[in-house]
């Protein structure tokens, strides 16, 4: 009978807790409060026949924004 020759592979340390649990929930956090702040913003002063639309583009403008300046991370 042969024995099979393995090696026992150094697993890679584990990330600290606050890498696994706070920092996710922090980001979800500031990425709710950021949309909530800018669509609450969006329909304050609602001109008449804007509709959804001025909604829409304050999303997307925060989400473009967030994208560009926090995207190298």
């Amino acid at each position: 009978q042969e024995l099979m020759d393995t090696e026992a592979k150094p697993s890679a340390p584990r990330p600290p807790r606050y890498e696994r649990h706070v920092q996710p929930c922090l980001a979800e956090l500031l990425g709710t409060a950021l949309f909530i702040f800018t669509g609450c913003l969006a329909l304050l002063d609602e001109p008449g026949g804007t509709g959804r639309l001025q909604s829409a583009l304050a999303h997307g403008l925060a989400l473009a924004a967030t994208v560009a300046v926090l995207g190298d991370i």
